[in-house]
């Protein structure tokens, strides 16, 4: 009689770590590396401007216009720290006052111009005649530089900071659409893009459920390059008398003043000069500190 081999079952091996052995290191998160190094001291320096900004009406001796008798060119002293123009205003209060106009444009500009920019992006990205469509428009947009922009804005809608806001936003709208149309060219051809197409899912579906989600690192560090971009552009066009109108003040529009009392007032562009510093140096750490977290 013939022996029959019986086979042994199947037993289902384990998925996962073996006992014993040491975890898997975890891939640190964007937010992990704001809280050390650079990243730390440039979320520092950035919420020190912002809260210098909130609290400027508080915070300010004086209005951003009110003229002081008997205070004309002054130098720092205990009652003026950062000394006062040719029309007696105290620049510290001017200061203050001017950074809330650089929020604005940091704050306000920058992110609608990218919410606008990664919506061009998802919808026109995944079709071919849309996508050719899109990426002239953003060539022309990326044609003209931000103060050449700017100058023909200023034509119609005339200087202010809501033409500096429309600036910005335009500046912006390609930069973010061809950062997302990248992540859609790069995600639609992954193995479960595919599967999700043959069991039926939409572009509207795919789109919200992969390409975005796999493109908040990258977009969260470009929002952070292009805040410390859009605080130069601003200080540009307000130097260029472009941006805010005076006797309104900005950070800019201070600076200007400054270079133009060089030689009478050399102390005047100290204080908005060192916030515009603080403010970029700070944005900058940031957007370095999350690069190299999303490379990490």
């Amino acid at each position: 009689m013939t022996d029959i081999a019986v086979a042994e079952p199947i037993v289902p091996v384990p998925v996962g770590p073996v006992p014993g052995d040491p975890a898997p290191a975890r891939r640190p998160g964007l937010l992990h590396a704001l809280r050390h190094g650079r990243g730390l001291v440039g979320v520092v320096l950035v919420g020190t401007v912002v809260l210098l900004g909130v609290l400027g009406p508080l915070l300010a001796p004086y209005g951003p216009t009110e003229q002081v008798k008997g205070a004309n060119l002054l130098g720092p002293t205990a009652g003026h720290w950062l000394g006062t123009d040719e029309l007696n205003r105290d620049i510290l209060s001017r200061t203050l006052y001017g950074i809330r106009a650089d929020l604005v444009v940091v704050f306000a500009a920058v992110p609608v111009g990218a919410v606008l920019g990664v919506l061009l992006g998802l919808v026109t990205s995944w079709w071919s005649v849309t996508d050719v469509i899109a990426q002239r428009v953003f060539d022309l947009l990326l044609a003209f530089p931000a103060l050449i922009l700017g100058i023909l804005l200023t034509a119609f809608l005339g200087p202010g900071l809501l033409t500096v806001g429309i600036v910005i936003v335009a500046l912006e709208i390609p930069v973010f659409g061809r950062l997302v149309r990248t992540a859609v060219r790069t995600v639609r051809e992954m193995p479960f893009v595919e599967a999700s197409q043959v069991v039926g899912a939409g572009p509207a579906w795919v789109l919200r459920k992969h390409v975005l989600p796999n493109s908040l690192e990258p977009l969260t560090v470009q929002l952070a390059v292009s805040m410390s971009v859009a605080v130069f552009v601003e200080g540009a066009m307000s130097f260029l008398g472009l941006g805010v109108r005076p006797p309104h003040p900005s950070l800019g529009s201070l600076i200007k003043d400054g270079v133009r009392l060089l030689h009478d007032a050399p102390f005047f562009a100290v204080g908005p000069l060192a916030v515009v510093v603080a403010l970029v140096l700070g944005l900058l750490l940031i957007s370095q500190s999350l690069s190299e977290a999303r490379r990490a």
